[in-house]
């Protein structure tokens, strides 16, 4: 009986204490409540000023190319092949297998010379100037020249050298300025995902033309600097060979027409005159023979580079590709002021209840 006392003091303890502390968060609220006029005051503030900062904030576009890359394969196949190739200074191996492998590749678009290339082509809203002209006018950094320093105008950008030593020298540092803030600020370089070999290039400006066409500009150009590069050996071995082959063709071609053009100056030979034509034909002949062998060798060795070559060859697809309109960070000028509204009063309760607490 005593347990169960107990238990009924315990329960009817717990359930004034529960009371109590309902109570007591009716105080904090009707405080609040009391004090509406400077909620809503604080509200209104905090509400214009998220309507005035959503409206001068500016609007920032990203243009986002999506791709995935597949490396050629390297030298399959080719073994028996190499050796011999060798011997006559051709390498058959093509191109090395690590370059540009995994962060190399990534590192390739934030390098200084894709970046220069790229800001260095034309803008198709006006042909004559490029992109990195729209970049400085859209920063206004070329009315900071006009009023600062006016002998910068002079830069065509347009003409990788400048004819005046100390312009070049401004030139290229304003483009090494250019590409550094591109770097720090605008410019997004990795994978889709961790898990996946999506590789992702993100571009950021307030101009929407100019973040879409520096986006494909830089994609064109490193996507281009890479095929080239990977392939660049195996072409060469395949130009190698084909001038070889073309050269021993020649020769045999020759040595056949010269044979028959023996023959036909000696027609009706008298019998006791034969060396006048046995020994140019033969000779004729046996040159002959001996470039077709070497020409068939040639030829299978120019196949097999050509085969390389398009092992060689990188394959790159395009996933997705920056379409206008881009994607942009801009907040909706009524959702600013809402939110900021309910935040300004937000704060503004609870520096009321800190004031309440303290007293």
């Amino acid at each position: 009986m005593n347990h169960g006392n107990n238990n009924c003091e315990r329960v009817g303890s717990d359930e004034i204490s529960i009371k109590e502390l309902v109570f007591k968060l009716k105080k904090p609220f009707k405080y609040l409540i009391s004090k509406w006029y400077i909620l809503l005051i604080a509200g209104v503030i905090c509400g214009i000023i998220g309507f005035w900062y959503a409206k001068s904030k500016k609007t920032i576009y990203t243009a986002t190319t999506t791709f995935v890359l597949e490396t050629g394969d390297q030298g399959g196949g080719l073994g028996q092949y190499a050796g011999v190739a060798a011997m006559v200074g051709i390498d058959l191996q093509g191109g090395g297998n690590g370059i540009f492998q995994g962060e190399n590749l990534l590192e390739l678009y934030k390098s200084q010379k894709m970046i220069e290339a790229a800001l260095l082509q034309n803008a198709s809203t006006e042909s004559h100037k490029t992109l990195l002209d729209q970049y400085l006018n859209q920063e206004h950094i070329k009315e900071n020249w006009i009023k600062n320093s006016p002998d910068l105008i002079k830069i065509n950008f347009n003409n990788i050298i400048q004819p005046d030593k100390l312009l070049q020298r401004k030139r290229d540092s304003v483009v090494t300025a250019v590409v550094s803030d591109i770097k720090r600020n605008a410019l997004d370089v990795g994978k889709l995902d961790k898990k996946l070999s999506l590789l992702k290039i993100a571009v950021r400006s307030d101009d929407e033309s100019f973040a879409q066409e520096l986006n494909i500009s830089l994609v064109d150009q490193v996507n281009d600097f890479y095929v080239r590069t990977k392939t660049k050996k195996s072409l060469e071995t395949v130009k190698i060979l084909q001038n070889k082959v073309d050269s021993v063709r020649s020769v045999m071609n020759g040595a056949i027409s010269s044979a028959a053009v023996t023959v036909d100056q000696t027609p009706n030979l008298n019998p006791t005159r034969q060396a006048q034509r046995i020994a140019p034909v033969q000779r004729s002949q046996f040159s002959a023979e001996t470039n077709k062998a070497i020409l068939g060798q040639l030829v299978q060795h120019l196949e097999m580079s050509k085969m390389n070559l398009l092992k060689d060859s990188p394959l790159i697809q395009i996933v997705d590709e920056p379409r206008l309109p881009l994607e942009n960070d801009k907040i909706a000028l009524l959702k600013a002021a809402v939110m900021a509204f309910i935040m300004g009063a937000f704060i503004a309760g609870l520096t009321l209840l800190f004031k309440g607490i303290i007293k």
